[in-house]
């Protein structure tokens, strides 16, 4: 799937709501059926300020959990959550989802910025006579 510009997801949107196909815009822009349809929905409910032009935002420990505990505990639909919450993709849900499985149910923050850990040094290559 190819990055798409701001101005490419407006346009989508609006060719869309004009009564283009969704094969169609998927082959004009090269990207999946799903992903046209999504944009569309999260568009449909949070309106052009959903599509961000910045940096990607941060979602605290507290955030996750209960994001998660609508799919775990509500038994809510991962489409409808992702939707409702204005997630960017329905991996990211997903993804959440295994982590906190695979941490005993646990939120586990990714460290951010570079590793602190120091460099090995390089090996050196010894010149074959």
């Amino acid at each position: 799937m190819s990055k798409l510009t701001y101005e490419d997801k407006i346009n989508i949107y609006q060719e869309r709501k004009q009564g283009k196909t969704v094969n169609s815009l998927a082959k004009k822009y090269g990207i999946r059926l799903d992903g046209i349809k999504y944009l569309v929905r999260l568009i449909d409910k949070h309106g052009y300020k959903i599509l961000r032009t910045d940096k990607n935002r941060y979602y605290s420990k507290n955030e996750k959990e209960r994001i998660i505990n609508r799919v775990l505990v509500n038994n809510e639909a991962i489409c409808c959550v992702v939707i409702d919450e204005g997630l960017s993709s329905h991996g990211i849900l997903r993804n959440w989802i295994q982590n906190y499985q695979e941490n005993g149910y646990n939120i586990v923050e990714r460290k951010r910025g570079r590793s602190t850990m120091p460099k090995k040094p390089a090996k050196s290559q010894k010149m074959k006579p």
